[in-house]
């Protein structure tokens, strides 16, 4: 961590010179991407990603909770904040992706801005689930108030489908694909096997033969038809074809296998069934090497237009992620919960798994949070402009920002400005920590290792030299000090209009358990966490609420008035079980109540419990 003496912030403090590098209010110039020029745009991005050290990016959702304890505090632990951010990664979508390709050397930040602009439709006319998502007002009137073009984005922004949805949607469509080639196998074919092997081949030898004779003589229409209906010709692309039907994959594979042996002018392709297994193999007959070589650079060609199509913006997660390039963001947690779910595949249901899905796609993520947190003065900052205008203040660190000009004439830049910052941030940060980001792409063990240090932490409240132990937590964002969850109480149904303070003094007068040290925080206006900072009075605590003993004064009389109790757990339980009630107390209600048999399915939240928010359905637009 780097601590600044006073002496040391005098001498480091910014003149005039470093204004030069700042200045007010700047607008970059960013590259706005939408459906009509995205194509065109796909190939510049990936000669800059494959260039630069960095990929930084930066969303804009259509919000993050519905209500106020849904979003993530410091009293979260990794797997609550993980559920938090999955439950809003699910419900809400995605407007604008900024992504920013960027190298960093020495005070000279090179960077290439990209801003998406995202829309989920039924590009493929297929019977695919519709989409719907929800919106939080305030997020809309904040992209509103940048200008944000919601009818350009519905109209020409980009569509997308996950990984998981292309492989439905391959299916979905059916259309022949090249069968792959296949090794031989080793195993001993059965009777069934050989006899089925033998039967086609057998099949597949005389309709070559009717095809190349019929092909150098002059037939009658009527004969040339009735020839193939007894045989099964069809033609494929003008060519001949016959269609093999199999009853299993085993089967499949044996046939592709077979026709290795006619691998001079067979073309084999995959007929796909719709529950997703192989319904036949169609054998395409071709005039020559090069024929064949023709058909299947044709065939290569037309699936991957269809793809693009299909994967829309995906290409470019795609694309970030086969260059293995390291990630840089600003809370990360929200934004890779989003990413993973829109564009990978649905989130899994642990923040273990998450963590493993997600470094098979981005092996190296860093938070810019992090970094800053090692920072003493920055400790409470979370806005980036004001991290930037601070940083600018107490820290001598010029940083020449390089912007090749990328944006279309007369066009307005000013969404995506967010990336561009997260990169002047995170080279500022790095130039205070003495660490050098080139060493990740380079052989500097040491200083790669000193910049991975802060790389794939996702509590959003915790730092490299922080991580929480034994299940402790922070309880107030600006406050280093942790407590363990096993001595976390909360506390409901005491009514609006109460305090923490207030609640505090009633408590103080009501048991021994609170004689010793303790705190109060309201989570919501319906529940409050009690903090026992000394170890075993919560537990003291819950045995009183549940005998409904030892209580005297204020405590007895809430109680009676329907005053409840309940450790982490509960907490914990509820945020697993998908209790989104608005109100905190109602979910743990809930998980008190049932806590074997609740399940998500009975936790869809009321359109009446909706805060601030409305439900799109696109096939209403």
């Amino acid at each position: 961590m780097v601590a600044v003496s006073p002496l040391l912030q005098r001498r480091l403090l910014s003149t005039g010179v470093t204004k030069t590098h700042h200045k007010p209010h700047r607008q970059w110039s960013i590259k706005q991407v939408k459906k009509s020029n995205f194509a065109d745009t796909l190939e510049d991005i990936k000669s800059h990603v494959s260039t630069s050290d960095f990929v930084a990016v930066s969303l804009q959702n259509t919000g993050f909770y519905a209500a106020p304890w849904q979003r993530v505090s410091p009293f979260d632990t990794a797997d609550t904040a993980y559920l938090k951010a999955k439950y809003a990664a699910e419900r809400f979508q995605v407007l604008h992706f900024a992504v920013c390709p960027f190298t960093v050397r020495a005070s000279k930040v090179t960077a290439y801005p990209y801003n998406f602009h995202l829309f989920p439709r039924a590009e493929l006319k297929m019977e695919m689930p519709s989409y719907s998502f929800y919106c939080q007002t305030s997020s809309l009137i904040s992209m509103a108030r940048q200008g944000f073009d919601f009818n350009s984005c519905i109209n020409d922004g980009i569509s997308y489908l996950s990984s998981e949805q292309e492989s439905a949607a391959k299916i979905q469509i059916g259309n022949p694909m090249l069968a792959k080639n296949v090794t031989k196998s080793t195993s001993i074919h059965s009777i069934a096997d050989s006899v089925f092997i033998e039967r086609i081949k057998s099949h597949i030898k005389n309709w070559k033969k009717t095809c190349k004779e019929t092909s150098t003589r002059k037939e009658d229409a009527l004969v040339r038809s009735l020839r193939k209906l007894v045989l099964g010709n069809e033609e494929y692309d003008s060519r001949p074809s016959m269609n093999i039907d199999v009853c299993s994959e085993r089967q499949a594979q044996l046939v592709v296998e077979m026709l290795q042996e006619f691998a001079d002018d067979v073309v084999p392709l995959i007929i796909p069934a719709k529950g997703g297994a192989t319904q036949a193999v169609r054998v395409v007959l071709t005039s020559s090497k090069e024929d064949k070589d023709l058909l299947q650079g044709k065939l290569q060609n037309d699936e991957q237009e269809l793809m693009k199509k299909i994967r829309g913006f995906r290409e470019v997660i795609d694309l970030i992620s086969a260059s293995q390039k390291p990630v840089v963001t600003h809370g990360s947690l929200n934004d890779l919960t989003f990413i993973h779910s829109k564009f990978i595949a649905p989130l899994p249901p642990t923040v273990d798994e998450f963590m493993c899905s997600l470094r098979l796609a981005f092996p190296l993520v860093i938070d810019v949070n992090n970094l800053m947190k090692e920072i003493s003065p920055m400790r409470k900052v979370t806005n980036i402009p004001v991290a930037i205008s601070q940083l600018k203040n107490r820290f001598f660190t010029p940083i020449d920002m390089e912007i090749p000009c990328q944006a279309m004439e007369n066009e307005d830049t000013i969404h995506g400005q967010n990336v561009v910052k997260i990169c002047e941030l995170f080279a500022k940060l790095c130039s205070i920590l003495k660490i050098n980001p080139a060493a990740v792409q380079s052989d500097e063990e040491k200083q790669a290792s000193a910049l991975e240090a802060y790389a794939n932490i996702f509590s959003p409240f915790c730092t490299a030299s922080e991580e929480p132990i034994n299940g402790d937590v922070k309880i107030w964002a600006n406050n280093t000090r942790t407590v363990s969850c096993e001595d976390l109480v909360f506390l409901w149904g005491f009514g609006d209009r109460v305090t923490a303070g207030m609640l505090k003094s009633l408590l103080q007068e009501s048991h021994e358990a609170f004689s010793k040290e303790f705190d109060v925080r309201l989570v919501d206006n319906s529940c409050a966490i009690v903090i026992f900072w000394q170890c075993g009075l919560s537990e003291t605590f819950l045995n009183t609420m549940n005998k409904c003993s030892d209580m005297r004064g204020p405590l007895r009389e809430m109680v009676s008035e329907g005053l409840r109790a309940a450790g982490y757990e509960t907490y914990n339980r509820a945020c697993r079980l998908g209790l989104w009630e608005s109100r905190l107390a109602d979910s743990l209600d809930r998980a008190l109540a049932d806590p074997d048999s609740a399940s998500k399915a009975d936790s869809k939240t009321k359109s009446s419990d909706i805060c601030n928010e409305w439900i799109i359905n696109l096939d209403d637009l």
